[in-house]
Order: structure tokens, then C-alpha cells, then sequence
């Protein structure tokens, strides 16, 4: 007791039960306006395919190229499977899909814009010769589309990210291994 006869304790509690209350009370307020800051980017939310839902057989392999999850799974004719992060298409207008096939597979690709990618920006330079300034890294395969690869990047940061004007991307380390895995005449399917 104090000299004026109250329980410091008493107020002390009062006090402690007063702030506890107002965090309590603003404590759902900013757990939602934090919440509310996250941005999610490039989640895992990518499911797995059965080439057999696609293709009536694995032939010479097959790459299966899912433009919203921007994942690609390659299967070799032996029917081993590997999944790749790609990048994708910026738009579902410079997005083609459906069934295609590698018919040639260049080791050390040059690079051209197409007439749309000038006619879209016409700054564009209109040869690139291989090496590091190359859009499509180190490896290329070309599909029975015209103007359509799957190549690799000297960009790394656009794998994962809608990022190309039709082509799918991937790793330079991960294009070589699926065009040393893949052969001419293996079957595609953009999806």
C-alpha cells in the first residue's frame, strides 16, 4: 500500500490490462494490412502431366511446355522424365499452342527479330551473332512453327516470368541437357 492507501499493483495491472487490450484490439488491423503487403511471385503451383493424357506414344520423346505454369517436362523415348522452369510468352497473343516437333537443333544459335518483333519495336538490331549478347543462349531448337524455339538465355531473370515474344526459354546449363536428350523429330506440345 501507498501512502494514499491504493495497491500499486492494482494500477500497475490496470495499466498492463489497458495496453494489452489496444494491442489485442489493433493486432488483427496489422496482421491484415501486413498480409495485404506480401506479394507472392512465381509460387509452386505447377502440377505434373502424364504424357499419355497428350500423346499416343512417346516416339522419340517429348516435351510438354504448360505456358501458365511455365514448366517444361521432357520425357525421352526410354520414358525418363526431367521438369524444367522456362520462361514463357509475354502475352496469349504472341502465344501459340497446340502440337509441334524439334526439326532442327542448331549448337550455336544466331538471332533475327521476326517482322512483328520490328513492326513491335523497330530499334530492335536486326542480327545478333552468337555468343553472350544472343536472346537464345547457347543451344536451340527449332520447331516445325516457323519463328518458334526452344532455346536457351543469357537472361537468367527471365526464367520463371513471361518474358519472350513466342518462344520458350530455359537455363543455358538446362538447354543443353534437353538438346543433347532430345533428337530431331521429337514431339512438342505447348499447353
Amino acid at each position: 500500500m501507498t501512502e494514499h492507501g491504493k495497491n500499486p499493483l492494482d494500477r500497475r495491472g490496470f495499466l498492463m490490462a489497458g495496453v494489452s487490450g489496444a494491442i489485442a484490439l489493433a493486432s488483427p488491423t496489422l496482421l491484415r494490412a501486413e498480409e495485404a503487403s506480401v506479394v507472392r511471385r512465381n509460387m509452386s503451383s505447377f502440377r505434373l502431366h502424364a504424357w499419355q493424357d497428350h500423346f499416343d506414344s512417346l516416339g522419340k520423346g517429348i516435351l510438354l511446355s504448360d505456358t501458365n505454369t511455365r514448366v517444361l517436362q521432357h520425357w525421352t523415348a526410354d520414358g525418363e522424365m526431367r521438369i524444367y522452369p522456362t520462361s514463357v510468352p509475354l502475352s496469349d497473343e504472341l502465344t501459340r499452342r497446340g502440337y509441334t516437333e524439334v526439326v532442327f537443333k542448331d549448337e550455336a544459335p544466331d538471332w533475327a527479330p521476326t517482322p512483328s518483333m520490328i513492326e513491335r519495336d523497330p530499334t530492335l538490331p536486326r542480327y545478333v551473332a552468337p555468343g553472350p549478347d544472343n536472346p537464345l543462349g547457347i543451344r536451340a531448337m527449332h520447331l516445325s512453327w516457323q519463328y518458334y524455339r526452344i532455346h536457351g538465355t543469357n537472361d537468367t531473370r527471365k526464367i520463371g516470368r513471361k518474358s519472350s515474344n513466342g518462344c520458350i526459354g530455359l537455363y543455358n546449363e538446362q538447354i543443353v541437357e534437353v538438346f543433347d536428350r532430345s533428337p530431331v523429330g521429337t514431339q512438342v506440345k505447348l499447353i
